[in-house]
């Protein structure tokens, strides 16, 4: 049946006909009615019928197709996938499967397998090979497993295409009809867009079969009681350095930072209960009983600071939230709206701060567009704000010892002073010495270089002429046949080998890049599994190739011409180029036994 959503009464989970177990998963989430694009969608894909809905992340149109899809899944039929989902970025993959999970987990023996670049290959073979009813991942791995007959798809009854405007702006047209060419033509297809380009419609007009088009306009925006900010930053070091800034010139109450990846959330929160918060992750891996129970910490005041992951922090309601951080921008702009709404509730004043790298700019007005509101730029907490707010901090720590009972101290203080001809301010200071420890109570302005110290520095950093500096310690060189005659930037080969093989950018150092080939320095004692997907990876349509170097590349160098990049000033150039935000290797590491010289 269809609901009627423009009512005051609005259609239950119960009157869309799914079945008892995706209803029992619903209720365990706390769902109650339908959104518009799930009351609307979800009859005409229980029906068969193709559908394009154009609508924002954020509506619900995960569940608006995933629910239906799952209701109508044969179990028996396990050896090839039967619904195949393709999104644009392996973030989204990864929560999209999480979604299938969640509204599946009363499903008996459902397998959801996320594929994307990045992860260990071997294992998505060996879980394709296992059999799986749901297959969610990018175009490019979907492609790579289809060419290599490890994806059989002769039984899929349903596609779906999220985020297709997304997916064209990302230059994945080309591989989506490539897909769809070598899918059953018999098969039960949904495009979710938020907005309907020509070239979106047109492949609509060719692979769809006589859609039903849903359209909700989003009536989300971002409440008035939330002051938006954000800072540009970039690199997982800077922006540590300012959350840490930040969180000591702002007066916050409970703070909720968001991150992209689980592994963050633990090494970040590890990183802020090292510096003495109460901190603690929230994740999809840990336990449904563990993370209620630091939801409640949080809303006693025992935790001051969750690191949360999109998936994780759904539903979290928590009065006492004052900060949301965004410490990394999220990749749908919907996603910012539910993230920063955890503040500014029961009608209190709530901040959201954004991390932006320079890169994100075009994100950033994109958010913008869509809130219709201004995000006012900040700037860094400077040092002398921080050390006015440290002070004023102790002096309320004094206030607060005050209050209570500490006569015994003023007698032994006493004491102490008839004993000793001391000022009382000097053994006021001691003790205060000694209640901080060996840890200064102000932050110490940097010291300025100056201009001849420059000077030297960088004339120390500039290598001769045709001649490579060698690899700076536990760093090894490698040779790739790909070059300046091939269009090949710095950033190329770091965004080529830190997407395939899950290495921080941070994790790659020294680049030079010649006429034929180039040469960059990773981590000594790479492990194996690493190696061997280096090896397959391809850049501006040419295999890297990637072998170590013999130590002639000097040699090499004057025959050709070369463009080295790392040199001390350049450095933070670098960076720039190649700073993707991608987990680091730490349980890749642990599994091959590699040397503590390797990250992780």
């Amino acid at each position: 049946m269809l609901c009627e959503t423009d009512t005051t009464s609005p259609c239950s989970f119960t009157d869309l006909g799914l079945p008892a177990s995706l209803l029992r998963s619903l209720d365990d989430a706390g769902y109650t009615h339908p959104t518009p694009i799930q009351a609307k969608m979800i009859p005409h894909l229980m029906n068969g019928r193709d559908v394009i809905g154009q609508a924002q992340t954020g509506t619900g149109k995960t569940a608006a197709f995933a629910l239906p899809l799952l209701a109508q899944l044969q179990l028996e039929k396990l050896k090839s996938p039967q619904i195949l989902v393709l999104t644009p970025t392996r973030e989204l993959a990864i929560q999209v499967a999480e979604s299938f999970k969640s509204y599946g987990k009363h499903i008996k023996n459902l397998r959801v397998l996320p594929v994307y670049g990045g992860q260990d290959y071997s294992l998505q073979v060996k879980q394709l090979q296992r059999g799986v009813h749901v297959v969610v991942g990018t175009p490019g791995r979907i492609m790579d497993h289809i060419r290599r007959h490890n994806l059989d798809l002769k039984r899929l009854t349903s596609l779906v295409l999220d985020e297709g405007d997304e997916m064209l702006k990302m230059g994945f047209i080309d591989d989506i009809e490539w897909i769809l060419e070598h899918i059953p033509s018999q098969r039960r297809t949904a495009l979710f867009s938020a907005t309907m380009p020509h070239t979106i419609r047109k492949i609509a007009q060719k692979y769809l079969q006589e859609p039903i088009e849903v359209t909700i306009k989003t009536k989300t925006v971002t409440a008035t009681t939330i002051s938006q900010r954000y800072l540009v930053t970039n690199g997982f070091a800077h922006k540590f350095n300012a959350l840490c800034k930040i969180m000591e010139s702002e007066t916050f109450d409970g703070v909720l930072v968001f991150v992209r990846t689980k592994i963050q959330t633990v090494e970040l929160s590890e990183k802020l209960a090292r510096l003495g918060y109460g901190c603690a992750p929230l994740n999809g891996d840990i336990q449904q009983s563990q993370r209620t129970r630091t939801v409640e910490q949080l809303k006693s005041g025992a935790l001051d600071i969750l690191v949360a992951t999109d998936v994780a922090a759904r539903g979290l309601d928590v009065n006492r939230i004052s900060h949301v951080i965004n410490f990394d921008i999220p990749f749908d702009n919907e996603a910012y709206i539910h993230r920063i709404g955890r503040t500014g509730r029961a009608g209190r004043r709530g901040e959201a701060i954004l991390f932006v790298n320079p890169r994100e700019q075009a994100m950033l007005r994109s958010i913008e567009r869509l809130t219709k509101q201004k995000i006012q730029k900040m700037a860094l907490p400077s040092i002398e704000s921080i050390n006015l707010k440290r002070v004023a901090k102790f002096k309320d720590t004094i206030n607060t010892a005050l209050e209570i009972d500490i006569s015994f101290y003023e007698k032994l203080i006493s004491s102490y002073l008839q004993e000793n001809e001391i000022a009382p301010e000097k053994v006021a200071a001691a003790l205060a010495r000694i209640v901080q420890g060996d840890t200064p109570l102000l932050l110490q302005e940097p010291k300025k270089e100056t201009r001849p110290a420059r000077v030297a520095k960088a004339k120390a950093g500039r290598a001769a002429p045709h001649v490579q500096l060698p690899p700076e310690e536990g760093m090894e060189r490698y040779r790739v046949y790909v070059g300046k005659n091939h269009g090949i930037k710095p950033g190329n080969i770091v965004g080529a080998i830190a997407n395939e093989a899950d290495i921080n950018s941070r994790h790659i150092g020294r680049i030079s890049i010649f006429d034929t080939h180039s040469t960059v320095d990773l981590p000594s004692n790479m492990p194996d599994d690493i190696f061997r997907l280096l090896q397959k990876v391809w850049v501006n349509n040419r295999p890297l190739k990637i072998q170590k170097a013999d130590g002639n590349e000097n040699s090499s160098a004057g025959n050709s011409k070369r463009k080295s990049y790392r040199s001390p000033k350049k450095n933070n150039r670098l960076k720039r180029k190649g700073s993707y935000k991608l987990s680091t290797i730490p349980s890749r590491a642990k599994k091959s036994s590699v040397s503590p010289n390797f990250p992780g």
